[in-house]
Parts: structure tokens; C-alpha cells; sequence
């Protein structure tokens, strides 16, 4: 059986690295706020081309934080509107929905499979406040378009970069292109931590420094707490293990660009409709989503010739229970995507031999 993802491999290639780190965590006596967070901190923003790297708890806070810490600045008030892909993972959506913001989806483009800017301005009203674009499936959302709509129209610009550690538009990389991002270290994610990790990119000083209170329990100064905050830091194991991993990144995201040319250029089955990469090789491929009408049946065949896959995502977010009042929403391209989407594997492991096997299966369908 192929794996759609092996983890362990992924981490074996580093486990002399990692265990001498956790060690180092360990031996310190300090395991929160420490030195292994500061050093990765840095490390990211430099990484990234940012000012300031936050680390928290997970993706999903990093999101809600930088949202939370622009209705304490002053800049977002509940009711207001935040405009949103509709073929994103929910998360995106939480954050909004959670600081009692109000979604507002957007239809995706085919081609990219990202936000379409062109659909953008008919949505604005006085209440759009930003615009969160989500590098989905390790391709960049960004595009000079949208940063002249949020120029136009005073919005802020949050990415939620999840997907896309290393991912570039022209010389800048995904997580530096707006005002402020949210980072996920997911052990799946292409710099994926052991457990839950995430962080907040931005240049705005002010921004980070009342992020940096918010998830520390509100507070500047122990004990003095200047927002209702809340607990969502990055302990010192975590950071240590993404520090080892930081270094391999580009490494890794370029095995996973290798894998990609491969499909696609070797896939060559009409009926499995690949991805368009015009410019692939500034993606960093954290998915390779196919699409097939009979994706149930096209699934079980794969997982018969021994290759395992995962769909990415049955339900969007305006089908899901949790969101009944958008249920009766209706946004057709979406609704396809997510209903023809299936994930081949990909990975900084997969082999040679394993790609010609997924090729061979898929072009015999």
C-alpha cells in the first residue's frame, strides 16, 4: 500500500536532529516562552521576510488572533464583514464566525482553484472590513488585483497560509504579501510540528505586540492583563522540533515539486482532470488535488491497486451543519470542486517507483 502521507518517514529523516533538540528542551527546565520559541520566532520571520513572527497554539488561533486583535485596535467591530474563498477548509471560516464577524463567500476560479478576483468588488459593501485569501493546496492565492482592491477600498488583507510554507509570488513568499498571516504547523503541513503548532506573521508592530498579549491570557506583564485574552502559545518542544525542520524546508518543497512535474506531465487520462500549473514551480505543493466525476468509484479503485488517497474537502463550509443559515447558499464551482476533489499522494518521500505506480493506475481508469 502507497500511504497517502508517511509521516514517520517524513520525520526519520531527521529524528538525530529532533531527538537531540527535544533533549536540549528538556534539559533547560523551561518549557514554555523560552529560548527554542524565541529562536524560531526569528528564524520564521527571517525565513518568511517578516518583522515579527508569533508563534501560538495552532493555525485556526493564529487566524482568530489576528482578527480579535484588530477589533481591539479598533479596526474591525462584530457585524462587520470579512470576504472569504467558498472553497475553503472551514477553519478559515471559524475564525471569522468566532469573533462574530460575518463571512462572505467568493467563488474560486477553476483554473487556479483560488479566490477569483474578478468576483471580489460586486460583494463590497460599507461593512467589508478585509479579505482573507487562503493558499490553498500549496498554491499562492495572492495576485497584484487583489492588493489594489484592498488599496481601493481600505481592507485589510489577512492570508491564512496553512497550506503553503515556502510558496512565492514573484520575489516575496505567501505569509509576507498582506497586512497579516496565519501559519498552521500541523504534523501534516509541509513544516509540520509533532502535535498542534501555528504562528502569526505581520510587519505591523502594533498588530503583533497586541497579538502577542492576546494569546498570552491578554496580558503585556504577568499578572496585568490588558485584554479578555485567551491561552494560545507555542511550547518550547514544538518549536524546537520546527526549528530542526525549518532547514530542510526549501529541500523538501522542491521533492514535492519534483513529484508534481511527474504527474503532470505523465497524467494523461482524460477523464481525471489535473490541476493548471502555468507557473508550478512557485508552488510548493503541500496537496495535488485531482478531479473526477465518479470520485467514489475512482477512490476505491486506487485504494484496490493499492495507493491510498484523501478527499480534500466533501463538505464546504456554507453546506455544513454548523452554518445552517448559509446552507441554502448556492455557489456552483464550489460545490463541483468539492464534490469531484480527490488528493493523490505527495510527499518529500514518495518515490520514483511509487509515482510511476500512481501514474500507471490513474492513466488505466
Amino acid at each position: 500500500m502507497i500511504p497517502f502521507l508517511d509521516l514517520k518517514k517524513v520525520n526519520q529523516k531527521y529524528e538525530e536532529e529532533i531527538l537531540l533538540a527535544i533533549n536540549k528542551v528538556i534539559q533547560s527546565g523551561w518549557y514554555l516562552q523560552g529560548a527554542a520559541n524565541k529562536e524560531f520566532e526569528e528564524n520564521y520571520s527571517k525565513y518568511i521576510g517578516s518583522k515579527f513572527a508569533i508563534g501560538v497554539a495552532n493555525g485556526l488561533d493564529a487566524l482568530r488572533l489576528i482578527l480579535r486583535a484588530y477589533m481591539e485596535m479598533g479596526f474591525l467591530q462584530e457585524g462587520d464583514e470579512v470576504i472569504v474563498p467558498a472553497n475553503t477548509y472551514i477553519a478559515s471560516v471559524l475564525a471569522i464566525t468566532d469573533n462574530k464577524l460575518k463571512p462572505v463567500f467568493v467563488e474560486p476560479n477553476f483554473d487556479t482553484l483560488q479566490i477569483d478576483p474578478s468576483r471580489i468588488e460586486e460583494v463590497i459593501t460599507k461593512r467589508t472590513k478585509a479579505i482573507m485569501i487562503v493558499h490553498l493546496y500549496g498554491r499562492c492565492a495572492y495576485m497584484d488585483s487583489i492588493g489594489q482592491i484592498c488599496a481601493n477600498h481600505n481592507l485589510k488583507l489577512i492570508e491564512d497560509n496553512a497550506q503553503a510554507h515556502g510558496c512565492y509570488f514573484n520575489d516575496n513568499r505567501t505569509g509576507n504579501l498582506g497586512d497579516a498571516a496565519g501559519h498552521s504547523f500541523y504534523p501534516g503541513k509541509n513544516l509540520g510540528a509533532f502535535g498542534d503548532a501555528g504562528a502569526v506573521t505581520t510587519n505591523d508592530e502594533q498588530l503583533a505586540s497586541t497579538i502577542r498579549a492576546l494569546s498570552n491570557y491578554g496580558s503585556k506583564q504577568k499578572y496585568v492583563c490588558e485584554y479578555q485574552g485567551l491561552n494560545s502559545r507555542l511550547d518550547e518542544i514544538q518549536a524546537a522540533i520546527l526549528n530542526v525542520k525549518l532547514q530542510y524546508l526549501d529541500n523538501d518543497n522542491d521533492a514535492r515539486r519534483k513529484a508534481a512535474k511527474r504527474y503532470i506531465n505523465e497524467i494523461t487520462n482524460n477523464k481525471v482532470l489535473i490541476p493548471n500549473i502555468e507557473t508550478w514551480s512557485s508552488h510548493v505543493f503541500h496537496l495535488f488535488p485531482v478531479f473526477v466525476e465518479n470520485r467514489n468509484a475512482f477512490q476505491k479503485y486506487l485504494l484496490d491497486g493499492g495507493v491510498q488517497t484523501v478527499i480534500h474537502y466533501p463538505i464546504p463550509p456554507h453546506k455544513q451543519k454548523c452554518y445552517s443559515d448559509f446552507n441554502n447558499l448556492h455557489f456552483p464551482l464550489t460545490e463541483r470542486i468539492h464534490d469531484q476533489e480527490l488528493s493523490l499522494p505527495i510527499s518529500p518521500v514518495i518515490t520514483d517507483e511509487e509515482i510511476t505506480k500512481i501514474v500507471d493506475l490513474v492513466n488505466k481508469w
